[in-house]
Parts: C-alpha cells; sequence; structure tokens
C-alpha cells in the first residue's frame, strides 16, 4: 500500500454456501480519487462494497484504512473509521424532514430531548457546504424529487464518511436531469479532495466523466484496472461484449 493510499481490500474472497462472490480482490483507493466499479448484475460489485462498509466479514484477505489494518465487525465500526455507503434504495423516511434524515441514527439529544435547532442548522450548513441547494430543511422528504433525494442520502454519509464514501449505483431509476445533478456533486467533492470514493454505475460514460480510475469485476474477479485517462468508452464497452461472447460460447 502506498503512503498516498487510503482504503486497500488485498486478496479478499468471500463465499455464500456453494457460491463463491468474490475470489482473490485486491482493490486500491488513493486519497482523494474517484474509482469507477463497473461489471455484470451478479459480478460481486455490491457484496464487495459491503465488505468494505462492514456488512459483511471476507472470508480470507484483510482490510488497510489510512495505514491502519482493520477487521471491519460492523457498518458502525466501519463508520467509525470515515467510512459510509449510499445505497440505491437511500434508506430515508419520507415522513421525516430533511435535517432528521440527515441525522437518521445519528441524533443529537440532550437530556433524552431532542436538539432540533442544532440539527436543523448543522444540517442545513452542510449542505450548503457541499453545494447541496435545499430551500428548506424542515420540508419532508417525500416531496422531494428523486436527485434531490439523492443528494441527501450522499449528504448524510459525507457527514459521516469523512475518509471514504461507497456509493452503490447512486443513478439508479434516476432520469438524465436528476442524474446529472448528482455527478455534479460527486464532482464538487472530488474537487473538494478531502474524501476518496467508489462509484458502482453502469454508464461507462458517467465513469470516465467523473472517476480518475476504473476497476471491472467479471466472476468475482478484477480484471481491468486503469486510469480513466488511458482508457475509453470504446474499450470498456469492448470488455463487457466479450464477455458475454465468451458465455454464448460456452
Amino acid at each position: 500500500m502506498t503512503a498516498q493510499s487510503m482504503l486497500l481490500a488485498e486478496n479478499v474472497s468471500k463465499r455464500f454456501g456453494p457460491v463463491t462472490a468474490l475470489r482473490d480482490v485486491t482493490l486500491r483507493l488513493g486519497r482523494g480519487e474517484v474509482l469507477g466499479l463497473i461489471g455484470d448484475n451478479g459480478a460481486g460489485k455490491s457484496t464487495l462494497i459491503k465488505i468494505l462498509c462492514g456488512f459483511h466479514r471476507p472470508d480470507t484477505g484483510r482490510i488497510v484504512v489510512g495505514g491502519d489494518e482493520v477487521v471491519l465487525r460492523s457498518v458502525s465500526h466501519a463508520r467509525s473509521l470515515g467510512i459510509d455507503t449510499v445505497y440505491q434504495d437511500l434508506a430515508l423516511v419520507d415522513e421525516l424532514s430533511v435535517y432528521h434524515n440527515m441525522f437518521l441514527n445519528r441524533e443529537l439529544s440532550r437530556w433524552r430531548l431532542l436538539r432540533n435547532r442544532t440539527m436543523k442548522r448543522m444540517a442545513a450548513e452542510h449542505l450548503r457546504e457541499i453545494g447541496v441547494h435545499i430551500p428548506d430543511v424542515s420540508v419532508d422528504v417525500a416531496r422531494l424529487s428523486g436527485g434531490q433525494r439523492q443528494a441527501i442520502a450522499v449528504a448524510r454519509s459525507v457527514y459521516s464518511a469523512r475518509r471514504v464514501l461507497l456509493l452503490d449505483e447512486p443513478l439508479a431509476a434516476m432520469g438524465a436531469k436528476e442524474g446529472a445533478q448528482i455527478l455534479n456533486l460527486i464532482a464538487d467533492l472530488k474537487a473538494q479532495g478531502d474524501i476518496s470514493m467508489i462509484l458502482i454505475v453502469h454508464n461507462h460514460a458517467q465513469v470516465l466523466d467523473v472517476c480518475d480510475r476504473v476497476n471491472l469485476l467479471q466472476h468475482g474477479t478484477i480484471t481491468f484496472d486503469k486510469p480513466t485517462a488511458e482508457t475509453s468508452l470504446e474499450e470498456l464497452t469492448e470488455l463487457v461484449v466479450a464477455e458475454y461472447r465468451n458465455r454464448s460460447r460456452a
């Protein structure tokens, strides 16, 4: 692991009964880097993300965060180390306000009373700092657009993460306008340089737009690792098409 690396998963494998989800995977994430993780459905992308966020434990291999080898005991433990995840289902509560969602399961309280005024102020400040524009943080999340909801989920994880943000298909089921809003947010976070990100996305053009490097995961193994500046949409597409060709011949 280089001095500039923030996260390393080395020789990681994971089985679920007779199914091998990951085989000897080594993944590196640099400080302030955005890494695109691509691959077909069932390739093992989400399993790898769940290992990196402490939801699953690997059967083999090791995890290194900021130069220190760790055994991630839980999602809360990973979060305490500065690692958090945004899933495509968002885990937002529609009936709660923006600021209550920002502090969901992280509520500030004193003598068992929620510090609503403080949470409201802090949520508004944090959203403004990272460039998320929500006119009123008291509004229920149910009244927001899909892009705004995803932005809230990203902002909440950025607030918790501090070091590594894992985004598992954050653009799923979004239209072009809403997807562009989230890509702009990721680009803004990247420009700040304070946080490293792994982005799972199926649209290879989006990977090339916002990521510094791309890994291709196939059949539980990383088969491609290259800076986005040294690859192209045509190369990434051909790699995926070649896999389908090989399947059809099998």
